[in-house]
């Protein structure tokens, strides 16, 4: 039995949904691009962030260590929605990676 790619659209937007509610880190008010490994590219992009988005991030993850400390949660009605989070720090994670790509093929040649 074939499965049609609305199919799959729909059952991979569930188990989406699922994994987000299932981390944890919403339940802090943590978005996604809060969560990210810090690795090279992430410090660089988070670096490029427009200063009130910066400070929304500090903010959310100083938050995030203050309830994880006291071993508590926010108030359900606080926590963030896999429809409200924003990937806000994809665009300069693109460029960062994008940049650094053609760093190492300009020092190739």
């Amino acid at each position: 039995m074939a499965v049609s790619s609305a199919g799959r659209s729909a059952l991979r937007t569930m188990l989406g949904r699922w994994a987000y509610s299932f981390s944890g880190f919403n339940q802090l008010g943590l978005m996604h691009d809060d969560c990210l490994r810090e690795t090279d590219e992430v410090k660089e992009a988070v670096r490029r962030l427009p200063d009130h988005v910066y400070d929304e991030r500090m903010f959310r993850i100083s938050r995030a260590l203050y309830l994880s400390m006291k071993k508590d949660i926010l108030p359900k009605e606080e926590w963030t929605t896999y429809d409200n989070d924003v990937k806000y720090l994809r665009p300069y994670l693109e460029g960062v990676i994008q940049e650094n790509s053609e760093k190492s093929l300009w020092n190739s040649k």
